[in-house]
C-alpha cells in the first residue's frame, strides 16, 4: 500500500474502507452513500467522486470512475494501492438476449474483451471473469429482495455510438458480425468497464464483481416485442450491492 496522495482519486490511505462502489456517473455516489451509516463527501476531483461511511461497523466507500476501461482502470489501481481490496461496479447496461427486460439487473460472470484497456494488462486470450464470492452475494442478494435478475456473460466496449449507429461507422460491417456472434452466443446485455475492471482487478490480486441496471433492450424494440419503458433508476442494483457486501462482511466476521 501507498502513504501517498494517489493522483488522480485524490485520495490517500484511511480515506477509504477495503469495500468500495464503482458507479460511472459521479452524480450517483451520494445516492450510493446514502446507503451507508455516517456517510461522508472525501473529495472531489476530476471524475472521480468519493464518499466513505460503514456497513456492519465497517468502512467501506463509493469512487466513481467516469465512462469507460481507462478512467476505472485508474480508478481501480489507485483505490487498491490505498488498501481497497473488495470492489462492486454498479452501472447501467443494454439487455442484449431477449430474455433481459428493462428494470431487470444482470449480475456479469464475465465480460467480452471488445475495448481496449484490458489489453495493456493481459493477452487477449486471458478471460475477465468476475471474483466468485462477491458474484455469489450478488445472486443472493438479488434473490432475497426479491428482484428479477440474470446472471452470465456482458458485451464491453470502448464506443457507445458504435454500438448504437454501427451502420454510419466505416467499420460497420466488423461492428455487426460481431454483435450478432454475442447474440448467438448469449451474451445478455452490452456495457463499458466490467472487462477493464475484471482483468485489471486480477493483475492486481484484487475482487470485482459488476450488478447492471438494465435501461432498455435494443433487441426487444428492433423486433416489436411488448415491453417495459426505459428504466434509468439504477436503485435496483445499489440495493443488490449493498446487501451483497452486508452478506461478505458478516460471514468474513464468523
Amino acid at each position: 500500500m501507498s502513504d501517498s496522495l494517489q493522483y488522480h482519486v485524490a485520495l490517500r490511505r484511511g480515506d477509504v474502507g477495503r469495500w468500495v462502489i464503482l458507479p460511472g456517473d459521479p452524480g450517483r455516489c451520494e445516492l450510493i452513500a446514502r446507503h451507508f451509516d455516517a456517510p461522508r463527501l472525501v473529495v472531489q476531483n476530476r471524475e472521480f467522486t468519493t464518499y466513505t461511511g460503514t456497513l456492519e461497523g465497517q468502512s467501506v466507500s463509493v469512487t466513481s470512475t467516469g465512462i469507460g476501461g481507462p478512467s476505472a482502470a485508474i480508478a481501480m489501481e489507485e483505490l487498491a494501492a490505498i488498501g481497497a481490496d473488495s470492489f462492486i461496479r454498479v452501472g447501467t447496461c443494454g439487455g442484449i438476449h431477449l430474455d433481459v427486460r428493462a428494470s431487470d439487473v444482470v449480475i456479469a460472470t464475465g465480460a467480452v474483451r471488445m475495448e481496449g484497456t484490458s489489453r495493456e494488462y493481459a493477452p487477449i486470450e486471458y478471460p475477465a471473469v468476475a471474483d466468485f464470492a462477491i458474484t455469489e452475494a450478488l445472486a443472493r442478494a438479488a434473490q432475497a429482495l426479491g428482484q428479477r435478475w440474470h446472471a452470465g456473460v456482458v458485451q464491453c466496449k470502448d464506443s457507445f455510438y458504435g454500438q448504437h449507429n454501427p451502420n454510419r461507422m466505416p467499420v460497420a460491417r466488423q461492428l455487426e458480425d460481431k454483435w450478432e456472434a454475442w447474440k448467438r452466443l448469449g451474451v445478455l446485455a452490452s456495457e463499458m468497464e466490467s472487462a477493464a475492471l475484471f482483468t485489471v482487478a486480477a493483475a492486481l490480486g484484487v475482487r470485482c464483481g459488476t450488478v447492471l441496471n438494465v435501461v432498455w433492450n435494443q433487441e426487444r424494440k428492433a423486433l416489436g416485442y411488448a415491453d417495459e419503458p426505459d428504466d434509468h433508476d439504477t436503485e435496483r442494483g445499489t440495493r443488490v450491492a449493498i446487501e451483497a457486501i452486508r452478506y461478505l462482511i458478516r460471514e468474513a466476521a464468523r
